[in-house]
């Protein structure tokens, strides 16, 4: 997941994902001037985060929506509660 620091829709993206017990590996483009040029070549010029890669396709989730997380994932949208 491509992040940066200040970003509401990625500290969402990222709860999404602990909650569920996903792992993911997050890269902040303010750090990395490749990850930036990425993240902007990916979403047509727009540097947009969080952008996601998953199977070797990316995608921006801003603004953050659960359920097209969840469809991308292939799981369901909420959780069950034990």
């Amino acid at each position: 997941m491509y992040t940066n620091s200040w970003c509401i829709d990625c500290r969402r993206a990222k709860w999404f994902l602990r909650e569920r017990g996903i792992p993911y590996r997050e890269v902040n483009i303010e750090q990395s001037p490749e990850a930036e040029a990425l993240v902007c070549k990916v979403n047509n010029g727009r540097c947009k985060v969080p952008t996601l890669e998953i199977d070797g396709r990316y995608f921006s989730l801003s603004p953050f929506d659960p359920c097209k997380l969840a469809d991308e994932l292939k799981i369901p949208v909420n959780m069950k509660k034990a």
